[in-house]
């Protein structure tokens, strides 16, 4: 097993059992947005990527009980300098991928969670026309939108999915030599 995943095994074991506004931990959240993104047939990089959505909630202090507002950003540099962009940059994303899928389907806001209504106040409300036209100019903007579907849906208390083990052999495969 590569030191980075070991790195971010470690950091799992050591903060992945706290919460952050959710009714399930770090843990069983990153775990059942990569069950998803697995059930759904996506490529390796992009479950990867499911599973390590929130690592900067992970590596950067928490502002409140909401964690880090900024943890797309950090996560996003934080795993590049780890793995390729197909892992990295729908993280980078994914918090503005919310803000876009509240901009440009507004039924979508009724389906995020209290937590996530108050973080998207702190990560800037919906999108404006420009910032969506931007958001959809970056390679990764689908990649990234499917990782948010997943992050809504991995707030189930009690759902049985893979421990952080199944993934390991994924993660060694995708982290850069």
């Amino acid at each position: 097993m590569s030191s980075s995943v070991q790195e971010i095994e470690s950091l799992f074991d050591r903060l992945g059992r706290e919460h952050y506004g959710e009714g399930v931990t770090q843990s069983e959240h990153a775990r059942q947005c990569a069950a998803l993104a697995e059930k759904s047939g996506a490529a390796g990089p992009l479950v990867a990527a499911a599973l390590l959505h929130d690592i900067g909630h992970l590596i950067e202090q928490a502002q409140d009980d909401y964690g880090n507002h900024r943890h797309d950003r950090s996560g996003g540099a934080w795993l590049a300098e780890r793995f390729g962009p197909e892992v990295s940059e729908p993280v980078r994303l994914h918090v503005a991928a919310k803000r876009y899928l509240c901009a440009v389907e507004p039924e979508y806001f009724d389906l995020l969670s209290p937590a996530s209504v108050y973080s998207l106040e702190k990560q800037g409300g919906p999108m404006s026309p420009e910032e969506v036209e931007a958001f959809r100019a970056e390679p990764a903007h689908a990649e990234a939108v499917a990782l948010r579907r997943w992050d809504d849906e991995g707030k189930v208390t009690g759902a049985e999915v893979p421990d952080f083990a199944h993934y390991r052999g994924l993660l060694d495969s995708l982290v850069r030599a």
